[in-house]
């Protein structure tokens, strides 16, 4: 569903020695029941993998505000979570570099720590607290299509060495709408995405969606050039524009990509 304006949102946080997940949350109109929002799952870097339980806490929840900038940035956000990282942030004295830089991202947002006693019978923690010991499970990113359209364009004098690759595909059916992002580092490094709409939307919204969360992740990774592969043939000719849509909310997607 997507969010109600004016009420707070709720951010379920998990962080596992190799992997995040969260899900973002809110009341419904009479309180009594928590409507799914947003799913996110993430893999740590090696380097990420190395960080102090509080310091992944801290990344995790730097890279899922602005994963969910569209939403969390309008709202004020209630965060549960086994660790409070936001008064970590602030009761510090002194912050290492890479902490100082998550703090600085999350100055922009509300939000605030909230115990899980707080919160009444949930049925998005407990889905949570099942899991809190088990490990993820690497998702297999399978691309069906064999003609993929690149969507940005790279000159030719750039330096292949250089050149980073984001492939993205979403999908939806009876449960839901879930999209994945897998990112190839120059050296073939890979890094899996993988996140999960819970509110009612088109295949366009949803291939919109999938772009949108592959080139912020870019950005964050500072990855300038970019070869994008996707199998959405609408987006890719509207993105060029070379085709045009009257769709609204359509346009909205192009305008922030753009």
């Amino acid at each position: 569903m997507p969010p109600i304006p004016g009420k707070p949102l709720i951010l379920y946080l998990t962080v596992h020695e190799k992997s995040m997940g969260c899900v973002l949350g809110q009341h419904d109109e009479t309180r009594r029941k928590e409507q799914a929002i947003y799913y996110l799952s993430k893999k740590f870097t090696d380097y990420d993998s190395k960080y102090s339980p509080l310091e992944k806490m801290c990344c995790a929840l730097a890279w899922t505000a602005r994963r969910l900038r569209q939403y969390m940035l309008y709202h004020i956000t209630w965060l549960i979570a086994n660790l409070d990282p936001i008064k970590y942030f602030f009761e510090k004295p002194s912050l290492s570099g890479r902490i100082a830089r998550w703090q600085v991202l999350l100055f922009e947002y509300d939000i605030v720590y909230v115990s899980q006693k707080a919160i009444k019978g949930s049925a998005i923690a407990e889905f949570l607290i099942e899991r809190a010991h088990e490990d993820y499970v690497l998702v297999t990113f399978d691309f069906p299509y064999e003609n993929l359209m690149s969507i940005l364009h790279i000159d030719k004098e750039e330096h292949n060495e250089d050149i980073w690759k984001m492939y993205f595909d979403g999908a939806s059916n009876a449960l839901g709408h879930g999209i994945k992002v897998v990112f190839i580092s120059p050296k073939r490094d890979y890094y899996p995405i993988t996140a999960k709409l819970n509110f009612d939307c088109t295949n366009n919204v949803v291939e919109y969606e999938v772009c949108v969360l592959g080139l912020q992740t870019a950005l964050e990774r500072k990855a300038y050039a970019l070869k994008v592969y996707g199998d959405s043939t609408l987006l890719i000719y509207q993105l060029r524009g070379e085709w045009k849509t009257r769709d609204s909310k359509l346009t909205l997607y192009q305008k922030y990509i753009s």
